[in-house]
């Protein structure tokens, strides 16, 4: 097989079904070459391409509500806002310190970025703190979260402990925290270098979320002018 034939068969194929074919054929004709079957690999120089992502879409404000009932406990109310609010990831949430958090001046920050206190979040901070400093007065651990286990030394709560209460639900952390990125952007308008600075992304995750804002809203005006039309 020649690298013109390999090309043949990639031609009929596209996103993410190209990507794959490709990357099993440089593996399969990798291992050849390593063993002597073959002496050139035909797929050498040949780019597998840019990933292809799908447009982001907003949760539904059902599946949104229903992950805001399953949660009752002060801790997970609180993780909850921080998702949702302020779209920090879980492990920026676990690494939160109680130094992070000024109630007096409102406000919070995570991995290093300042951010102001909202009214939501005060609230349910504020809870949190109460419950923590009447269930474990004593406690060493410097993290914002903890409970029964990590009360007893000065680590992190666990990954699992954040991401249960909402178990079996329609909006996860995850999805709540990146649907918070994506209104965002519908909301202040498709401007990757505001959410950069809002949220700390990345050039190349900031500008995804704005090609999906710009794409949801030419739907919505397309919609809008065949209804009045």
């Amino acid at each position: 097989m020649t690298r013109d034939d390999v090309l043949t068969q990639l031609d009929a194929l596209h996103g993410s079904q190209r990507r794959h074919m490709l990357i099993v054929l440089r593996s399969l004709f990798g291992r050849a070459k390593k063993s002597g079957t073959i002496f050139k690999n035909p797929t050498s120089r040949i780019r597998v391409g840019q990933h292809e992502y799908g447009i982001l879409q907003p949760l539904e404000p059902e599946h949104v509500n229903n992950s805001v009932a399953a949660v009752a406990k002060p801790a997970d109310r609180l993780v909850l806002a921080l998702a949702v609010v302020h779209a920090a990831r879980s492990g920026a949430i676990r690494r939160l310190q109680l130094d992070d958090l000024d109630i007096g001046n409102r406000k919070l920050v995570i991995d290093g970025r300042v951010r102001p206190l909202d009214a939501l979040t005060l609230h349910v901070a504020r809870e949190w703190l109460d419950h923590r400093r009447c269930r474990w007065p004593d406690t060493a651990n410097p993290h914002l979260l903890i409970n029964k286990f990590t009360a007893l030394g000065t680590g992190p709560v666990s990954a699992v402990s954040l991401t249960t209460p909402l178990r079996g639900q329609a909006a996860t952390l995850e999805q709540l925290r990146v649907d918070r990125q994506l209104e965002e952007a519908l909301a202040h308008g498709p401007d990757p270098l505001h959410l950069a600075e809002v949220f700390g992304l990345d050039a190349k995750t900031a500008i995804r979320y704005t090609d999906s804002a710009r794409a949801l809203a030419g739907v919505h005006s397309a919609f809008v002018w065949r209804s009045t039309a």
